[in-house]
């Protein structure tokens, strides 16, 4: 699915580590975005990793889909965005 807008809160982001991509190394790391419908894995590359924090609510424009190991998560290509609406120092629990 292609061309996805919405909003949610960022509730954890995993480590963040380096991997060797064909366009050289690249930052990754994966974190979940809430929001009241559930929750979804969400793949932050390169620039993506240091802008978005725990806490943070985002709206990503014109994000991906896909399944990988039977659980769907989202991607921001390129041509995608992602905006920090706000952000808090401490997540609610």
């Amino acid at each position: 699915m292609r061309n996805i807008e919405l909003a949610g809160k960022v509730t954890r982001i995993g480590d963040k580590r380096e991997v060797e991509t064909k366009f050289g190394l690249a930052k990754v790391a994966a974190a979940v975005l809430e929001d009241d419908t559930g929750s979804v894995r969400l793949n932050l590359w390169r620039w993506q990793v240091d802008t978005v924090k725990e806490g943070d609510t985002v709206l990503m424009m014109n994000a991906f889909a896909k399944t990988f190991g039977g659980q769907i998560e989202l991607n921001i290509g390129g041509d995608g965005k992602i905006i920090v609406v706000s952000r808090t120092s401490k997540i609610e629990r």
